[in-house]
């Protein structure tokens, strides 16, 4: 029971600092960081945390083949999603990025059918109504606080991160996932540094940027997914899926309390149904390995 209640605080405390990532995102938008530089920074420092990990269990594992190749791959993908999520973020509050973003299991499951023959069932069908209704409600009736453009680049990195899973579970499903997310970290990195020279270098400048790009790379990133692992091998995927909820639950919050949001009831419902169908979606599934899969790194 012990083992089962930290492993829950773990997951808990990974999906909320996962949540914090919008919130830095926009402390980066306030201050002047650009895009590139706070997110070469993200991935750098969560590849630096990750490796170190693993080097201090003494568990380094280099990939070769198909593995390294699949990696390089999910890297250029995850590059490309994480950028259109912190450029659609720009247009829109942090709350709302990330209740749109939060749909991707929607994309996960929508893959999973055709590619990984997942079973339609009533009540997963169910969810996705669910969660498409919440969406029409938070996109459709919030006009005063939603762009069109936000909500296509945040929906198209959802959509991204949906390939992303699917295409992991595929291109390298007997790869730990510790060493997958490591070697995706350092891809990641490396293709944001090249946008980031074709943009021209623009390092931090003073200690509130170091303590941004510290603070998404630490606190949004490299801890959470530590956690994150950490958490999975103690509990059922199924609780791990709810616990999962609270990461846009957080950014909410915090949006609200530090960075001043506003919310409405009607974004407040569309929430809680994307949510409830995200979850029922989630725990009807058997593939824990999909979980696994999950590094959260939009």
């Amino acid at each position: 029971m012990r083992e089962v209640t930290v492993g829950g605080l773990m997951v808990l405390i990974a999906a909320t600092g996962l949540g914090t990532l919008a919130i830095f995102g926009k402390f980066a938008e306030a201050t002047g960081l650009s895009r590139p530089t706070l997110l070469f920074f993200r991935f750098s420092i969560g590849a630096a945390i990750v490796w170190g990990v693993l080097l201090v269990r003494n568990d380094l594992t280099v990939l070769s083949g198909r593995p390294l190749y699949a990696t390089v791959v999910l890297g250029l993908l995850y590059a490309a999603l994480t950028l259109a999520y912190f450029r659609g973020l720009a247009f829109m509050t942090a709350s709302l990025t990330a209740i749109v973003f939060y749909t991707y299991p929607i994309f996960v499951f929508g893959l999973s059918v055709p590619l990984l023959e997942e079973q339609v069932t009533r009540t997963a069908l169910g969810a996705l109504g669910l969660a498409l209704a919440g969406v029409v409600m938070v996109v459709g009736l919030d006009a005063s606080q939603v762009s069109l453009l936000g909500i296509l680049l945040v929906t198209s990195a959802a959509a991204g991160y949906g390939i992303y899973n699917v295409a992991g579970r595929i291109l390298v499903a007997d790869t730990d996932p510790t060493h997958l997310t490591a070697h995706v970290l350092v891809v990641t990195a490396a293709t944001i540094g090249l946008v980031w020279a074709r943009a021209g270098f623009h390092p931090p400048q003073g200690p509130t940027h170091w303590g941004i790009v510290l603070g998404i790379g630490v606190l949004g990133t490299g801890m959470p997914l530590l956690l994150l692992y950490e958490g999975l091998t103690r509990i059922e995927a199924t609780h791990a899926s709810i616990l999962g909820t609270a990461e846009p639950v957080a950014t909410v919050l915090l949006g609200v309390t530090i960075l001043g949001e506003s919310l409405t009831l009607r974004t407040v419902l569309g929430a809680v149904l994307i949510l409830g169908g995200v979850t029922l979606v989630q725990t009807t599934r058997r593939h824990r390995r999909w979980l696994l899969a999950k590094i959260g790194l939009h």
